[in-house]
């Protein structure tokens, strides 16, 4: 099957297949929309099945970010990368700096940054290559980890939904379930607990998981267990894929609002959630904050800058969650409408 052929394919304007054969590196490079302005997207470094899995996350990914951006109000594209491999146990110096040759070779199309796997110190080894990477660390003139400002708009994402759905001007006694504890997990736990909410949490590393629990006074579950947990909020934190047709019939919430990408395994799921009576906040525009971050990156940069445009998610829910009320259609199909309306614009 070609790359046409294949199900996420969705009028990429480029898919670049990168091999190095001195360093190892297998990765792939997909941009999907630049009529805002050059694709920017993370590099994930992550272990896939198969070659035809990484294709497809790729695709999807870089779909999202071409969404993402729009919504954010940015003069960006949508792209996104995948590296080949176990970052733990396969990531060298060499393979980063591979790739970013081939990122250079694209001369400004597609601009890098950290994401699943990589680091902002990743970023610097990158940036050797090529001067088309954001996300390096602060001491190296980057903003630092993205994270911190993708969980600040994460939170500012569920106070929307809990303001719509609940008639909550706080979130002190709301019950969030947090399921994935990584740089953005455990940030958006910081501050749920800071705000007063309850935490249902969860994550594959059980002594990160039990530390959580005591730091916070967090009831943790297994991974499997976080679905059927009874809260008003359920934040996917970790991959996407995670709301299919075995995991939403078990849902007890009322929201559905996390930084994973691609939560919904197909589109038709936001249907489902819908007719459940569960507001989802899409996630390419409630985990929009570490691409607004990124994109002030430069001499200057300011903080309270980027944290004031990152609270505009709070806004552009509203807007959207009235939208699919208005025209009877789920919130998905309103913030992609949204999002074409403003990428489609040249």
């Amino acid at each position: 099957m070609s790359v046409f052929d294949a199900h996420d394919f969705d009028d990429h304007e480029q898919v670049t297949f990168c091999h190095d054969r001195n360093s190892g590196l297998k990765a792939v490079i997909a941009i999907h929309n630049t009529n805002l302005g050059p694709a920017l997207g993370g590099c994930r470094f992550w272990p896939y099945a198969s070659e035809s899995e990484a294709i497809k996350d790729v695709l999807r990914l870089s779909r999202g970010m071409t969404y993402k951006a729009a919504l954010a109000d940015l003069q960006l594209g949508g792209g996104k990368a995948v590296i080949i491999g176990d970052p733990a146990k396969d990531k060298t110096v060499e393979k980063l700096r591979a790739f970013g040759r081939f990122v250079q070779r694209l001369h400004g199309l597609y601009i890098t940054a950290e994401d699943v796997g990589t680091t902002p110190k990743d970023m610097i080894t990158i940036y050797e290559e090529t001067r088309y990477v954001v996300g390096r660390e602060t001491h190296e003139g980057g903003s630092g980890d993205p994270s911190v400002l993708t969980a600040f708009g994460v939170f500012t994402g569920i106070r929307a939904c809990a303001y719509y759905k609940m008639g909550k001007e706080d979130l002190s006694g709301v019950r969030v379930a947090v399921e994935g504890l990584g740089h953005v997990g455990l940030d958006l736990v910081k501050r749920l607990s800071e705000a007063g909410a309850s935490l249902v949490v969860t994550d594959i590393n059980q002594p990160l998981l039990e530390k959580v629990s005591r730091q916070y006074g967090a009831q943790a579950v297994g991974v499997e267990e976080i679905f059927s947990a009874d809260v008003d909020v359920f934040a996917p934190c970790a991959l996407g894929g995670i709301l299919n047709d075995a995991t939403i019939p078990r849902l007890k919430c009322q929201i559905v609002a996390g930084s994973a990408n691609n939560q919904l395994a197909e589109s038709y799921h936001a249907k489902i959630l819908e007719k459940r009576g569960i507001l989802y906040a899409p996630d390419y525009l409630i985990n929009s904050g570490g691409l607004i971050n990124v994109s002030y990156e430069g001499p200057k940069y300011n903080l309270q800058e980027v944290m004031t445009h990152v609270g505009k998610i709070y806004y552009t829910l509203l807007e959207i969650f009235e939208a699919a009320k208005a025209h009877s259609i789920t919130t998905s199909e309103a913030s992609d409408c949204l999002a074409k309306d403003r990428f489609n614009k040249k």
